[in-house]
């Protein structure tokens, strides 16, 4: 019993949004296999690889209305004060821009990054550039959500990437969002960007790989100022 509980928890479950795709992928290597066997396992590995992406592992989120945790397993690709998407309608002063760059690799469930209420959620059609690129934050493909917090409204815009095609966004407007619950995901490579309001300071640095729901990446409320660190 204890080699089987192991088991089942060394196994991440696949989010409902990977199913379809998952089955494609079979049925496919099924059909290729047939036509000529190698192709098969070749179509078995790409199976796996898909379960793999729409993995949805559980997390353990910090329980502190001062601490904002990374919405997206990924790396730190920018750290800097920015103004707003407008539709967003969080004003025109610049706030904190924290951006967590997901490739085809990474978990791409996408997790809140505050305690709130959802207030508005806002799509913008746009172009499929790299998302790693500063101007995909004005030109491409996204999704944005302003959560009311007790230190104000923070944003949290999902962007499609050059791979990615298709955001996904089940929370509506008037939900309460805990820390780290899941609200949406985007598919095959995508960014996610967080505006924190005036009061907040960075807890990572770029090229830091930050984890959905654990990651702490800015703090309210904290005399330490900006976290300083190396590469080793």
């Amino acid at each position: 019993m204890d080699l089987f509980e192991s088991i089942r928890k060394a196994i991440v479950p696949v989010h409902k949004e990977g199913y379809p795709f998952v089955a494609i992928f079979f049925v496919a290597s099924l059909i290729l296999g047939w036509i000529f066997e190698p192709l098969f396992w070749i179509g078995m590995v790409l199976t796996l690889w898909c379960a793999y992406f729409f993995r949805d592992p559980e997390r353990v989120t910090p329980q502190d209305d001062d601490l904002v945790v990374s919405p997206a397993d990924g790396r730190v690709s920018a750290i800097q004060m920015t103004v707003p998407p407008e539709e967003l309608h969080l004003g025109t002063e610049p706030m904190l821009r924290i951006s967590i760059f997901m490739n085809v690799f990474n978990c791409h469930v996408n997790r809140s990054p505050v305690r709130g209420r959802i207030s508005n959620i806002v799509y913008r059609e746009g172009s499929f550039l790299n998302a790693e690129l500063d101007k995909a934050s004005e030109e491409n493909e996204r999704n944005g959500l302003v959560i009311e917090t007790t230190h104000g409204e923070i944003g949290v815009v999902q962007i499609a990437g050059l791979v990615a095609r298709r955001i996904v966004c089940w929370a509506n407007p008037n939900d309460p969002l805990a820390a780290g619950e899941r609200f949406g995901l985007i598919r095959f490579g995508s960014r996610l960007d967080v505006f924190v309001p005036v009061g907040a300071e960075p807890r990572v640095s770029i090229g830091q790989t930050a984890i959905a729901g654990e990651t702490v990446i800015a703090e309210f409320g904290s005399a330490k100022g900006p976290v300083v660190s190396r590469r080793s």
